[in-house]
């Protein structure tokens, strides 16, 4: 059973998703605004937390930046439009996943199960040694999950670190589309290829100058040299 909170000034959607999840064995809490899904977070725990952009009081790109500074729940996010500003700015924020409307409730079933069942399977996999990947002013650190750019701290949305360390952990390996999408969002990943360039758009901005480590191989995908890869 997930613990959900859906926050949407629409009650009908908010019932509409609270049906099809409490249907299928899960809690659902609502919020009618960002402001109340903010409150919400500061006093309880959620597996899931499902955003609408545009809300009264404080819209879901801002709540989403308010719950990352005090909570690491998947956050997904929902719009009436599917421009890729929306789809940007939401991932820039800390949301995981993006959902346009109108939506399929089963498909946005699927997705909360894959969300949380990545988001599960990530935090298990942290391994007990420190493992740190060092190259000229590049550092990840994938035990802490942190990332330094010339020491200073790079602050990326949650996918973008996955991105990220799959590509270090594979470098000098062609990784078609493919295989990124599905080792990084998981192989039952209910999107498109647009999230995948959206993200790469986004972690190459986050991490300057070694954006030149992330070569794009036209028509396969993408791949991660150094310098002196060659």
């Amino acid at each position: 059973m997930y613990k959900i909170l859906i926050a949407d000034d629409e009650q009908k959607i908010r019932e509409l998703v609270k049906k099809y999840a409490v249907f299928e064995g899960h809690e659902v809490t609502q919020a009618q605004d960002g402001m109340e899904a903010v409150a919400i977070c500061r006093e309880q725990d959620f597996d899931i937390i499902i955003l609408d952009i545009m809300m009264p009081e404080l819209d879901g790109f801002s709540a989403c930046r308010e719950i990352r500074k005090i909570k690491d729940t998947p956050i997904l996010m929902l719009s009436a439009r599917g421009e890729e500003y929306d789809r940007i700015n939401g991932f820039e924020t800390g949301a995981d996943d993006y959902v346009v409307k109108p939506f399929s409730p089963k498909e946005l079933m699927l997705r909360i199960d894959a969300i949380i069942r990545r988001s599960s399977s990530q935090k298990t996999a942290q391994s007990v040694d420190h493992d740190v990947f060092v190259h000229q002013g590049l550092k990840v650190d994938f035990t802490a999950r942190l990332v330094y750019i010339e020491g200073v701290r790079a602050v990326l949305s949650p996918k973008e670190y996955d991105l990220l360390f799959y590509l270090v952990k594979n470098k000098g390996r062609a990784l078609s589309r493919e295989n990124l999408i599905t080792e990084v969002w998981g192989y039952d990943y209910y999107g498109d290829d647009r999230t995948l360039d959206t993200h790469i758009k986004l972690l190459r901005k986050s991490v300057g100058d070694y954006a030149r480590f992330i070569v794009t191989l036209r028509g396969v995908g993408y791949r991660f040299e150094t310098d002196k890869d060659g």
